[in-house]
C-alpha cells in the first residue's frame, strides 16, 4: 500500500510552512503522493473549514518543485465551479513540468453558494453531466486529437491544445464520492475511486457498485484509494477516523488492505509545522513499522 499525505492547506492556521514541512517530511518517509483539497470563495457558514485554504493546482505547483519524489493528488478538485478547457490546460501544464506526476482527482462539489459565489449557479444541479463531459473533453485534449468537439456545454471546432501531459491522455483521473450515482460514475468514467472518510465496513458495500460499473463500460477496475483521518487516541465527535492504540490503527490500514486498497491519503489535522511532522514521524514509527513487519 501507498502512503499519501494530505497538505495542511487549510483551515485557520495554514501557512506556507505548514505545507512546506509536510510535504517535506512525506519525501523523507518514502510517501507516494502529496494531496490538496478545494474550495474558492464559501459562504460564512462554511468558513471554519475552508475560509482559508490554498489554491489546490498552484499549492501542487509550488510543492512538486521543490519535491521532486512526491507524485501531486487533487483531493479533490470542484470541476463545475471552474472552466473545463482551462483546467486541462492547467493540469496538463502542471504534468509536462512536473515530468508525469499529477494524479486528477475531481469531484461534483456540494456548496450551492459557492457556486453562485463564482457565478455557476447555473450548473449546480447540472454538475453530473458537466463531469461526465469533462472528462470525455480532456482525455481528447490530452491525446492531441483535433477533432471538433460537439458537448452539452462544451463546442470547440478549431483549436491546438499544448502541452500536452508527460502522462498523454493516460494522466490518471480520480473520482471520488459517496452516493451511489458517484460511485457509479467513478465505475464508468475514472481510472481511480477515492472514498472520503469512510471506513473499511462502508468501503466494502460500495466496491461491488464500482466494479459493476466498471465492467459495463468495457473499462478496468479503477485504482482503490481511500482519504482518511488519522487521529492518534480515542475519538470523539461522530467522524470517521483511523484511531486508537497503535496495534488497532495498523489493524484498521490493514483491513483497507484486504479490501484491496493501493493508496491510504492521510489527513493528520494539523497546520503548525512541527506538529504536522511529529505525527507524520509518530504514524509512521508506531504504525507503519508494524505493518512493514507484518509483510515480512
Amino acid at each position: 500500500m501507498d502512503f499519501g499525505l494530505v497538505l495542511p492547506t487549510m483551515p485557520k492556521g495554514a501557512t506556507a510552512e505548514g505545507i512546506e514541512a509536510a510535504a517535506e517530511v512525506a519525501q523523507r518517509l518514502g510517501y507516494s503522493t502529496v494531496w490538496t483539497t478545494d474550495h474558492v470563495l464559501v459562504p460564512h457558514s462554511a468558513a471554519a473549514d475552508y475560509g482559508l485554504i490554498y489554491e489546490a493546482l498552484v499549492t501542487l505547483a509550488y510543492v512538486g518543485a521543490r519535491h521532486s519524489g512526491l507524485r501531486l493528488g487533487t483531493s479533490v478538485i470542484v470541476v463545475p465551479q471552474r472552466n473545463a478547457v482551462l483546467l486541462a490546460k492547467e493540469l496538463a501544464s502542471l504534468d509536462a513540468l512536473s515530468r508525469g506526476r499529477v494524479i486528477a482527482g475531481i469531484g461534483l462539489g456540494w456548496n450551492e453558494l459557492e457556486f453562485a459565489n463564482l457565478g455557476t449557479a447555473d450548473r449546480f444541479h447540472l454538475r453530473g453531466p458537466y463531469v461526465e463531459e469533462t472528462v470525455r473533453l480532456w482525455r481528447h485534449l490530452w491525446s492531441g486529437a483535433e477533432e471538433p468537439v460537439e458537448g452539452r456545454f462544451h463546442t470547440i471546432r478549431d483549436f491546438v491544445f499544448g502541452p500536452l501531459p508527460a502522462q498523454g491522455a493516460d494522466l490518471p483521473i480520480l473520482l471520488g464520492g459517496r452516493s451511489e450515482p458517484a460511485v457509479r460514475r467513478a465505475g464508468r468514467l475514472g481510472d481511480w475511486y477515492q472514498a472520503t472518510s469512510s471506513s473499511p465496513d462502508t468501503l466494502a458495500q460500495r466496491i461491488p457498485i464500482l466494479r459493476e460499473a466498471a465492467e459495463a463500460a468495457g473499462r478496468p477496475m479503477p485504482r482503490l484509494s481511500v482519504r482518511v483521518n488519522v487521529r492518534f487516541g480515542d475519538v470523539h465527535g461522530g467522524f470517521y477516523a483511523i484511531s486508537g492504540a497503535p496495534e488497532a490503527m495498523a489493524a484498521e490500514v490493514g483491513r483497507f488492505g484486504d479490501l484491496g486498497v493501493e493508496d491510504l491519503a492521510i489527513a493528520f489535522g494539523e497546520t503548525d509545522p512541527e506538529r504536522v511532522v511529529a505525527a507524520a514521524e509518530r504514524f509512521d514509527r508506531e504504525v507503519v513499522a508494524r505493518l512493514r513487519v507484518a509483510a515480512h
